[in-house]
């Protein structure tokens, strides 16, 4: 499968993960997701094992459960479990009406029977990411992507892991990117506290979060604010 490593001012192109039995066919397609500006993860075939989807922090899933010997619609189902809230496409190489329908009807976001030609299947893919950023319960910009609802954080395309505390604090930060939120502010909407409890819990979560999400990466987000607390930065020129 071939990958585009091109990123743009505002953070990494899209990832598509793509999941084919057919080679040449999940070859064909990366590389017209490729020239249409996204990258590609290649995925194993699910009857193998689910981690590395599990893993993989792609933007949209393009899946084709008809091509193995296991049942469709399971398939389907497992794939819509893996990818949460993230879209959906079930391909068929197939123009079956029938297989569009067992896919929609198992949770797929869309279906699509295609051919030789990919460009339908690009353009779906265009589509279904357009609508799921539109979609509420997310925060971020550029590299730092925040799901609010699925509580899954992703930094240029890596997957992101962390606890509860760790991940309210960078999403309050999220909430008002650039700017300083004071300590008091974050005790207030983290651990609902109201008053200055003396301890430095604050301090110690923002140090786990640093090596978290600054740790292994080209510029640190997370910034302290001499006397007005801690920001996000949302570019590395910005400073808070």
């Amino acid at each position: 499968m071939e990958q585009g490593d091109g990123r743009a001012a505002t953070g990494p192109p899209p990832l598509i993960g793509v999941c084919h039995a057919n080679e040449a066919r999940a070859d064909r397609l990366g590389r017209a997701l490729v020239s249409a500006g996204f990258r590609t993860v290649s995925l194993p075939p699910l009857t193998t094992g689910t981690r590395t989807w599990r893993d993989s922090c792609f933007d949209v899933l393009a899946f084709d459960p008809f091509g193995d010997s296991h049942e469709p619609a399971g398939l389907v189902g497992l794939a819509r479990a893996i990818a949460a809230r993230r879209p959906l496409l079930v391909l068929s190489d197939r123009d079956s009406r029938t297989d569009r329908m067992l896919a929609l009807d198992a949770g797929a976001d869309d279906a699509v029977g295609w051919a030789d030609d990919p460009a339908e299947v690009v353009a779906r893919i265009a589509g279904l990411l357009r609508r799921s950023r539109m979609a509420a319960g997310q925060l971020g910009d550029g590299e730092l992507r925040i799901d609010l609802i699925d509580r899954r954080v992703e930094r240029a395309g890596r997957l992101i892991r962390l606890p509860l505390r760790e991940f309210d604090l960078l999403a309050n930060l999220a909430r008002a990117p650039d700017r300083p939120v004071s300590r008091s502010a974050l005790l207030k909407a983290v651990w609902r506290i109201d008053f200055d409890p003396g301890t430095n819990r604050v301090e110690v979560h923002m140090s786990r979060l640093r090596a978290k999400v600054d740790h292994g990466f080209g510029w640190p987000m997370l910034a302290t604010v001499k006397g007005r607390g801690y920001a996000l930065r949302s570019r590395p020129d910005l400073l808070a």
